[in-house]
């Protein structure tokens, strides 16, 4: 069953040719019901209420009024992120609220409950697959995690499979920790270090502590926002912060999306990771969001993929391999036939290892 959330301002009969248009496209589509939202008020709701039983029969779940205060704040990259909103438990509660007073919310769980031949994907079922790493379960790997206001973008899916694959995910914060954590690699992640790059610069113990280990052969891995934070500086409003320094290149930031969308990847081999399994597709399938270019970049760096589609880099490469880091702009997923999270954890496990017996 199909639940629609429809758009309602500035709409009356026109409602109708809609919702029939919707069950007439597929009819293999159960329409199961409505929720009309940003509605002008009790006026406006009752004549669509009126409208849609008439014409079309569809139940109306809910009607939810336009509410300036169920607006959740915005930036040039989209949504701002509640890792940054100090205030986002409170606001959610607040839209919570508002929706459950405006929604039927026993008639929504009902239309759930009707669905037919659902496929429940859980650890114990055979619908979701992973790839294990022979002998990687032994003991625990120490993954520094950078969790704050400036890094917060991670699939929680990509930190169950980090953790499948027998690493201890350990918090740092890159804004206010002045050395990094007893760790044995390090995950930086997507986020927003423009906006917080002046705190990020003030923070020299941190940076110079994430140079010396990752110029020490720590084995590292970082996306977009952490790709930002290893380079030498971020340019941004006509101001420039110091970064980590790891990346022999600059960030600089523009007004408009320099990749943004879905980016297919083929590796080059050079990537630091073991193989790819036995089987898996060659194409990887990421996305890319970023409004900053890498310049100033040295001549002579390895990048551990071919951009077929997207723009990465520099429009043909993505993931620069340095040292045992890789960094890039793509965000991967966790999925069938790559299972980045296993091989990165079987990178670094091995590197721990040989320093081990070094």
């Amino acid at each position: 069953p199909v639940v629609l959330v429809i758009d309602a301002r500035g709409m009356t009969r026109g409602i109708a040719p809609l919702i029939l248009g919707f069950q007439a496209f597929d009819p293999q589509i159960r329409i199961a019901g409505v929720i009309l939202n940003q509605l002008g008020g009790a006026r406006h709701e009752a004549k669509l209420r009126a409208v849609i039983a008439h014409y079309t029969g569809v139940p109306v779940l809910g009607a939810v009024q336009h509410d300036e205060r169920m607006a959740i704040a915005e930036r040039h990259l989209g949504l701002v992120p509640s890792n940054e909103a100090q205030a986002a438990r409170a606001i959610v509660a607040e839209i919570a609220a508002r929706i459950a007073a405006q929604v039927d919310l026993d008639a929504l769980l009902g239309v759930a409950r009707s669905a037919q031949g659902q496929t429940t994907f859980s650890e114990a079922g055979g619908e979701k697959k992973t790839w294990s790493v022979p002998g990687f379960r032994g003991s625990a790997l120490r993954l520094g995690i950078a969790r704050d206001a400036a890094f917060g973008f991670y699939y929680p899916g990509d930190l169950e499979a980090l953790r499948e694959a027998g690493a201890e995910l350990v918090p740092f914060d890159a804004l206010r920790d002045r050395r990094l954590p007893d760790v044995d690699a390090l995950f930086i992640g997507g986020g927003f270090p423009e906006t917080q790059m002046e705190a990020l610069a003030a923070n020299a113990g941190l940076r110079a502590a994430v140079r010396s280990a990752i110029e020490a052969g720590m084995p590292a891995y970082a996306e977009c926002g952490g790709l930002m934070y290893l380079a030498r500086s971020i340019q941004w409003n006509g101001r420039r912060a110091e970064m980590a320094g790891v990346l022999p290149a600059d960030i600089v930031m523009h007004a408009r999306p320099v990749g943004r969308g879905y980016v297919h990847l083929r590796e080059t081999g050079r990537g630091p990771w073991p193989a790819r399994p036995a089987g898996a597709p060659a194409l990887i399938r990421a996305h890319e969001f970023h409004y900053s270019s890498v310049e100033n970049l040295a001549p002579g760096l390895e990048f551990a993929y071919d951009v077929e589609r997207g723009h990465g880099i520099d429009g043909r490469h993505d993931g620069i391999v340095y040292k045992n880091l890789l960094a890039s702009y793509a965000h991967l997923r966790d999925v069938a036939g790559h299972h980045w999270a296993a091989r990165f954890a079987e990178f670094a496990r091995r590197c721990t290892t040989t320093e081990t017996h070094a």
